[in-house]
């Protein structure tokens, strides 16, 4: 008489291996693509070769200011602003923020912005072809916070606005490219 494996034994070890394979799979994220040669940065929607890019005009930071700010360190004399772009139906435009009228920079999709403010209150703007939203915020000396530009761009148009940050918007300046820095 033979002895047949058991099924039990099977399932177990194809449930065990599924959900471990399924784990691996949620803690792996798409790298952050390099600069480019001349120190731009490029959003890339598609596939190749029908690819579309979104890139800046000036370069970015190098990987070591970004690490820096990605260790979210206080500044003891400004308020640290990081606005943040990671949203599924934002792949198309660039933005420009200011904050009050005078320092400027553009933004990408999946890329964030640091920001170091004298502390007291703030008007943060962006503008882009179809459209202009702004925040007014107030910052004290030795706070880090993170704000959201929501947007999405659709073939009929686009829209962003503003969102105070939530406890997963560090997570998303995490995961994308800074695009500028200002001081």
């Amino acid at each position: 008489m033979q002895s047949t494996p058991s099924t039990l034994g099977r399932r177990v070890a194809l449930i065990a291996l599924g959900s471990g394979t399924l784990f691996l799979a949620a803690c792996v994220s798409k790298p952050v693509r390099q600069a480019n040669a001349d120190g731009t940065w490029c959003h890339r929607v598609g596939k190749a070769p029908r690819y579309k890019l979104t890139c800046t005009s000036a370069p970015v930071p190098p990987p070591a200011v970004e690490a820096d700010a990605k260790r979210f360190a206080a500044s003891a004399e400004r308020v640290t602003v990081y606005v943040v772009r990671k949203r599924w139906a934002d792949a198309a435009n660039v933005v420009e923020l200011t904050v009050d009228g005078g320092a400027r920079a553009e933004t990408v999709p999946e890329s964030f912005v640091r920001m170091r403010l004298p502390p007291g209150d703030h008007i943060l703007r962006a503008s882009w072809p179809e459209g202009e939203t702004q925040m007014a915020f107030r910052g004290a000396a030795g706070e880090i916070r993170v704000i959201e530009l929501a947007g999405s761009a659709w073939a009929w148009g686009s829209t962003y606005a503003f969102e105070p940050g939530d406890a997963g918007s560090r997570e998303r300046v995490l995961r994308v490219r800074m695009v500028a820095d200002i001081d």
